[in-house]
């Protein structure tokens, strides 16, 4: 393979389990860069190209000093490849972490070990805080750059075990590991993995990176993995200043929920503490042994004098006398007796008046429409027509401003049924000292994280309703033969899709009936429930559908920031549980027209 679209290769750095590297120089503008290849089989996966081309972006738009930066995101030959900048030494070979130590050999102190680790440290926890996890941290992928201060680490290969799968890279791996045994590379990388990544349970978390950066730590200090019972550095390097005991023993806790949360919180906590902490903090016991019973008694007794024999006191009886006990002559009476329950009266609490934030309407008026698609989905035929009655429809979705009105009259994140209507931490409100904040820049936002229920409560709470399927999809076309709600086409100046997040709604141009937003920026709940041939049974009846009478899942509506050109078509359907909460999931509320 001599090129690879725009790239002209020049050598192999090396292969990984998520693929072979090579250093590559832009035929045009003749800079080299380092494409990193995913290997053909995942490529081919239908489910990892779909989640790739959607959050790929959220790993692109990382941004930090200590974080390799992904200039580009390209395909050739079915193969995809990301390219960032190589770091390579004058021998053209990449410059990890692991050839960076094996070349400073012992001449790095205590310092530069804090400073290094400070690096990785604040990487993560800026991921973190993005909602990224890097779930492969290693030696390999840590790059080494110059910097006027020394050094500067780079951290590759950000959230790449995500979007290929956990599973899948653990597979990958082992098979790697297999086909080098014993002399494999790959040994080293499975001992960055938690417990919980080598056992393939679940969805990992940004825990397993609290776990690869206490064996990282430890890798500085002995310049080997930790292994069964290992020495802690206290014990085999004596002369250290800082309380590595304590931080590398709460990064490697089987538990995750133990691991530390903010990895540069962590290093300015533990490491300066008292080494006597560690105890305390870990639950361990290091009591000296006691001797046993036996020889204790055996040693009392060779220190003591000999015994002498004394007699026991003798009791001294005297003449006591016992009193006449004295008889209740009604032993009932005591039930007999009156008693005063004083009645409680609780404080009355008037409740604030809250006045919503009401949005401007658009009336769509009754007619003839046609919904479905011809060539879409199987849930979309057959394309028929449904006979509507007038009604009014927002403008734009409910924004964040809205629904913490409505919060703060609910007075929390239940209905009186105890579903949930929102979870805050897929949302942008954020609750502190009691009170609910949203954050800076996003009060104009369309609001987040709504359960089904929380957009009918929301909606009964100003007096309105949710719009059913037929109705929103009418307002979408307009009454037009139309695929997007923007007409044939759609761009990206006409819709928020396939970005990094929500825009403040009506940033986009409205469709011919005045409404913002039909197309991206978020999903949308619908009235109706949801079933996969519901439109045979809407052919038939054409009047007013309101959807099948049950279902499982409620009916999502119009793309979101996230989604692909495809799911924004005016026709196309989507479903979840009415009681799931998504950072894509909003609502527009409807009113019926007399």
């Amino acid at each position: 393979m001599e090129h690879l679209g725009d790239y002209t290769i020049l050598k192999k750095l090396g292969e990984g389990p998520f693929g072979e590297v090579f250093l590559a120089e832009h035929r045009f503008i003749k800079r080299q860069f380092a494409l990193k290849l995913l290997p053909e089989e995942i490529c081919a996966n239908a489910l990892f190209m779909r989640r790739f081309e959607s959050e790929i972006s959220e790993i692109a738009a990382l941004d930090h000093p200590n974080i390799a930066k992904i200039h580009n995101i390209s395909s050739a030959n079915d193969r995809f490849f990301i390219v960032t900048d190589p770091q390579v030494d004058s021998l053209g070979q990449t410059m990890h972490l692991e050839r960076y130590l094996e070349l400073k050999g012992k001449g790095l102190a205590e310092e530069d070990y804090l400073q290094l680790l400070g690096q990785v440290a604040s990487a993560l926890d800026y991921a973190h805080e993005a909602g990224l996890t890097h779930g492969a941290l290693k030696l390999t992928n840590i790059l080494v750059a110059p910097d006027e201060k020394g050094v500067r680490l780079l951290l590759s290969d950000f959230g790449l075990t995500r979007l290929i799968g956990e599973k899948i890279c653990l597979i990958r791996l082992c098979q790697k590991m297999a086909q080098n045994f014993p002399s494999s590379p790959f040994i080293r990388s499975f001992a960055f993995l938690s417990p919980e990544q080598k056992m393939a349970e679940g969805e990992i978390s940004e825990k397993v990176d609290a776990y690869a950066f206490g064996i990282l730590a430890y890798y500085f200090l002995f310049r080997k993995i930790p292994e069964g019972c290992f020495d802690l550095p206290s014990r085999g390097l004596p002369d250290l200043t800082q309380n590595w005991d304590l931080l590398i023993s709460r990064c490697l806790q089987t538990n995750a929920n133990i691991r530390p949360q903010k990895l540069t919180g962590a290093m300015k906590e533990y490491l300066p503490a008292p080494k006597a902490i560690l105890k305390e903090m870990l639950h361990l016991s290091e009591a000296e042994p006691k001797p046993d019973a036996g020889q204790q008694m055996a040693f009392e007794l060779e220190a003591s004098e000999p015994a002498v024999p004394v007699e026991p006191p003798k009791p001294v009886l005297k003449p006591q006398e016992i009193a006449r006990p004295e008889f209740e002559p009604d032993p009932g009476a005591i039930f007999q007796r009156e008693t005063h329950v004083s009645h409680y009266t609780p404080t009355k609490v008037e409740a604030p008046e809250i006045e919503p934030i009401l949005t401007e309407m658009i009336v769509v008026p009754g007619g003839t429409y046609v919904r479905g698609s011809s060539e879409g989905a199987r849930d979309e035929m057959p394309r028929h027509k449904v006979n509507l009655v007038s009604f009014a429809l927002d403008i734009h979705p409910v924004t964040n401003d809205q629904f913490v009105r409505f919060l703060q009259a609910m007075g929390g994140e239940k209905d009186h049924n105890n579903n949930d209507i929102i979870r805050l931490r897929d949302s942008r409100i954020k609750r502190s000292g009691g009170k609910l904040i949203i954050e800076s820049g996003y009060a104009k936002h369309p609001v987040v994280g709504v359960t089904w229920y929380g957009a009918i409560a929301y909606a009964k709470w100003i007096g309105k309703r949710l719009p059913t399927e037929a109705e929103w999809e009418a307002a979408s076309t307009a009454g037009r033969d139309t695929i997007y709600p923007s007409g044939a086409e759609i761009e990206r100046s006409q819709a928020n899709f396939f970005s990094s997040d929500t825009t403040a709604v009506m940033s986009y141009p409205p469709n011919p009936f005045g409404l913002y937003d039909m197309a991206g920026n978020v999903y949308e709940w619908c009235q109706d429930w949801y079933a996969y041939n519901y439109y045979d049974a809407s052919a038939v009846e054409p009047d007013n559908p309101h959807g099948p009478p049950q279902g499982v899942y409620r009916v999502l509506r119009g793309g979101c920031w996230k989604s692909l050109k495809d799911d924004l078509r005016c026709s196309h359907r989507h479903r979840n549980n009415p009681g799931a909460v998504n950072g894509t999931y909003g609502f527009r509320c409807a009113a019926d027209v007399s």
